[in-house]
């Protein structure tokens, strides 16, 4: 290959096509706000100009930090308070969980003072700018209407809601609070994914055609002894509201509305109420057909993005987040050396994760600045994921008119499941 490759990029060649593998830019420079936060509450003055936050060493410039409560203290309640940890403009004053052994280990690890059994008892007692919602999703609705009544912000982790009609009145809530409604879905995040939505953006790699959606995951039958998974009341949904919702968000963050779904849902394995396995071929506005699995029965897990566009295929496999490595773009063939460099990360990689994502929030309620789609748009991957189930209940592909006039999957998922397993 003519030239030197950039610092800190790998090139990898087979006998015809050169492949880039690397890292990318600032992803918070690829996104644009769609939905503007309001001020913060009490003494936290999002909206100054004259105290502001030093980006390069992280200060608050005198400013008092944002206060934060964590409701629920399971495994990604861990994320969210080690991504707040590690920012000086929020603190963690408060958190909630019924049972007190594990909200007493969660508080003494992360040196919170505010220990709440409910969060109605914590809202109560304590004056906080921003909930972060990490309970199951049946509990979301509820919870989100209590903090706007109490005049926080909400960060919720996925799914947000059980059906688009919880989603709406959650919305309308926060619009009429004055408060921001960010949602948890951290594989937009990530530098390689921001610069990845930039070519497609940008046409750099010609216009999208095909892709492939993938969530290969296994889950066992002692991930379903919880009393409230495996059920459509605890989860809404199967596999593909609790897992493939990732990587089909991913997939609508980089190519954006679609345009009509064709589905199944199969109970393969699992002794569950939904679907262990989905299988949907999804097309965009832009013409991009997608093909698009989900699973709780692959042994060796992997979740993966494919677009094949005109002069190039961009592809990430990863499991559970993705860091420049891990994407990777193969020219057609005749794409010129130059041209291939073009499309090349930088070198600067940030992970896709909580972190980030939790970053971006707080820039927004700090600065009196939209919030980033980043968080928002929590609709779209919704409306996918309800579209599959209605596809798959009805036999037909099924369109966003067909949602709209359709009552039953506005309020619930609950939806047919072809059960395959042997006698």
């Amino acid at each position: 290959m003519a030239g030197s490759p950039r610092p800190h990029l790998t090139w990898r060649t087979t006998p015809r096509l050169p492949r880039v593998r690397s890292a990318s830019l600032d992803a918070r420079q690829a996104l644009t706000g769609t939905v503007t936060a309001p001020p913060a509450r009490g003494s936290v003055d999002v909206s100054s100009t004259e105290e502001t936050r030093t980006a390069d060493t992280g200060t608050t410039a005198g400013r008092p930090p944002l206060r934060a409560a964590i409701v629920g203290t399971g495994a990604v309640a861990h994320l969210h308070a080690q991504a707040i940890a590690e920012d000086p403009r929020v603190e963690l004053v408060a958190v909630s969980n019924r049972g007190e052994s594990r909200r007493t280990e969660f508080a003494d690890r992360y040196d919170v003072p505010g220990r709440y059994a409910t969060h109605t008892d914590l809202l109560a007692a304590e004056h906080v700018d921003l909930v972060v919602l990490c309970t199951p999703p049946d509990l979301h609705r509820q919870q989100t209407l209590d903090a706007y009544a109490a005049g926080a912000h909400v960060l919720c982790e996925k799914p947000p809601a059980l059906s688009l009609a919880e989603l709406d009145a959650m919305q309308a809530a926060a619009d009429a609070a004055g408060r921001a409604f960010a949602i948890v879905f951290q594989q937009r995040t990530g530098t390689a994914a921001a610069h990845v939505r930039h070519l497609l953006d940008s046409g750099a790699l010609g216009r999208p055609l095909l892709a492939q959606c993938q969530t290969l995951w296994h889950r066992g039958d002692d991930y379903y002894g919880v009393d409230w998974r495996g059920t459509w009341d605890g989860e809404g949904g199967g596999t593909t509201l609790g897992h493939g919702i990732h990587q089909l968000d991913l997939l609508a963050h980089l190519l954006g509305d679609w345009a009509e779904v064709d589905a199944r849902l199969w109970r393969v394995a699992r002794d569950i109420e939904m679907e262990d396995v989905s299988t949907a071929v999804v097309r965009f506005a832009n013409g991009v057909v997608a093909q698009a699995v989900s699973s709780v029965l692959s042994p060796r897990q992997t979740s993966v993005v494919r677009v094949d566009c005109e002069r190039a295929t961009v592809e990430v496999e990863h499991l559970y987040g993705h860091a420049g490595p891990d994407w990777r773009i193969t020219p057609a063939p005749g794409v010129g050396e130059d041209e291939v460099a073009s499309w090349a990360f930088p070198a600067d990689d940030e992970p896709s994760g909580h972190t980030p994502l939790v970053r971006a929030v707080v820039d927004a309620l700090w600065d009196g600045t939209p919030m980033p789609d980043l968080v928002t748009h929590a609709r779209r991957p919704l409306e996918l994921v309800t579209a599959i189930y209605a596809s798959a209940t009805y036999g037909r592909p099924v369109t966003h008119a067909d949602l709209d006039d359709d009552e039953r999957f506005r309020t619930s998922l609950v939806a047919d499941v072809t059960d395959v397993r042997p006698a």
